[in-house]
């Protein structure tokens, strides 16, 4: 007997063959994608090497915005469904979301210092994606201070909705706005000199970031299960 969401979890699942070789994958592509980056790419005209913490700020800024869609995906599922596990994926896009977010924030704010002068302004695209953190931070304060787990799904779909919202506005912001971070760039804008290293990390960011949504997933499954064989024991119930 289960209360609020629908599950199938019996059992604690464990971690499967191929997120396992996934991690590898991620992490050995992204150290691959780094050191080729850094290697072929030229010091910029202007910020010289600074320009290289471009394969990282750039690809985490795109995972920032790219994994609360997640989270929106998963969200409406479970509204509609109502299955645990929509849920569960919802949750551990929101983590990997709000990790991205934050790295954007802080890598921003490192490159920012030497060529805007400050450590912070509230320039439009910063403060899009300081709401954004602050959504995400929201979502998952959500879940931690509802116990019940049916309304605690709800509730975190609907700010994962908000979220969601918020990521066209971050995109956009700096074309809707006067600011005075740069528009967006594409391989047109770009010099060819940065293209390969810029497209081989936004691949690598985006296995890294797959591999950390599956393995806190089935880490919050474990956890679930446990919650239920305990529930199960408490009701006098048999955990197979």
């Amino acid at each position: 007997m289960t209360s609020g969401l629908m599950t199938t979890t019996a059992a604690p699942p464990r971690a499967t063959t191929w997120s396992t070789a996934l991690g590898w994958f991620a992490f050995l592509f992204l150290a691959a994608s780094q050191i080729t980056a850094i290697a072929i790419s030229p010091p910029d005209r202007d910020m010289g090497d600074l320009q290289k913490i471009m394969y990282v700020h750039v690809p985490g800024a795109w995972m920032a915005m790219l994994a609360p869609l997640a989270v929106l995906v998963f969200g409406l599922r479970y509204l509609w469904r109502r299955r645990e596990e929509d849920d569960l994926l919802a949750a551990a896009s929101a983590e990997v979301a709000a990790t991205f977010a934050g790295l954007t924030l802080l890598l921003g704010m490192i490159w920012a210092r030497p060529t805007w002068g400050v450590w912070w302004t509230w320039d439009a695209r910063l403060t899009s994606m300081l709401v954004l953190f602050l959504i995400l931070a929201g979502y998952l304060s959500v879940r931690a201070m509802i116990d019940e787990p049916e309304r605690r799904a709800q509730w975190s779909a609907v700010v994962g909705i908000l979220g969601a919202i918020n990521v066209p506005i971050v995109y956009m912001s700096v074309r809707w706005w006067r600011t005075i971070h740069q528009i967006q760039s594409s391989p047109s804008t770009v010099d060819p000199a940065y293209v390969t290293g810029l497209r081989l990390n936004a691949f690598a960011f985006l296995f890294v970031m797959i591999f950390f949504i599956r393995r806190r997933y089935e880490a919050a499954r474990m956890e679930r299960a446990a919650d239920h064989a305990a529930q199960a024991m408490a009701l006098g119930e048999t955990v197979r």
